[in-house]
């Protein structure tokens, strides 16, 4: 997420309630996953952008998660997700955003 896309999220969050807004992640990786979620609810941790010390504590989910795949048409998901669960790293996406869920 560059610096840009972080002051437009931001601009966002602030103008349209956070009580009305989820994140709903395609990274590829637990890593990307994890930075993007930290940076989204607790702030950027590099603070080198508009969000730097900005938690905004938006929901965080990904599309690869069982809740997100639930409430998408089966047919669809099968689509146009289900080849990337063959590609990517699930188990280490999801656990990155539960982590950061939990606060750890």
């Amino acid at each position: 997420m560059d610096l840009e896309e972080q002051g437009t999220i931001k601009r966002v969050a602030e103008g349209s309630g956070r009580d009305r807004m989820i994140v709903l992640l395609g990274t590829p990786n637990k890593s990307s996953t994890a930075m993007i979620a930290l940076t989204l609810t607790q702030g950027d941790p590099s603070y080198a952008g508009p969000l730097a010390g900005v938690p905004l504590g938006l929901p965080i989910y990904h599309i690869l998660e069982l809740e997100v795949r639930e409430a998408i048409p089966s047919d669809v998901y099968a689509r146009e997700v289900g080849p990337l669960e063959d590609v990517l790293d699930v188990e280490g996406i999801s656990a990155a955003l539960k982590s950061v869920r939990a606060g750890r």
